[in-house]
């Protein structure tokens, strides 16, 4: 089996900064897309940014020159480096990665999520 494990939220004040992880452990030949999603409460969730294998990123616009996505692929962890937080940046952040793993004959991409990490801007 295949876990993602988030850590690093926390509460902030408006300016302040958090750093995000998510480390993947498990079944794994390796992960290609890894990425960071946010839930505010009664909106859908949303691609905050997203980090290929080979270290291209993107970014929502909202968060362009705040946020910084940054992965190890030997630890096969992805971070999210946030600074200049604003109240409007508070949701559950959720860790995504596109995980390869062998089955038999075969190699197969799965979706796999983290449990979420509550970060909360106060104003």
């Amino acid at each position: 089996q295949v876990q993602l494990v988030e850590s690093g939220g926390g509460l902030v004040q408006a300016g302040g900064s958090l750093r995000l992880s998510c480390a993947a452990s498990g079944s794994i030949f390796s992960i290609n897309a890894m990425g960071w999603y946010r839930q505010a409460p009664g909106k859908q969730r949303e691609l905050v940014a997203a980090i290929t294998s080979g270290g291209s990123t993107n970014y929502t616009d909202s968060v362009k020159g705040r946020f910084t996505i940054s992965r190890e692929n030997a630890k096969n962890t992805v971070y999210l480096q946030m600074v200049s937080l604003k109240p409007e940046d508070t949701a559950v952040y959720y860790c995504n990665a596109h995980i390869l793993r062998r089955r038999p004959g075969l190699m197969v991409e799965y979706e796999y999520w983290g449990q979420g990490t509550q970060v909360t801007v106060s104003s």
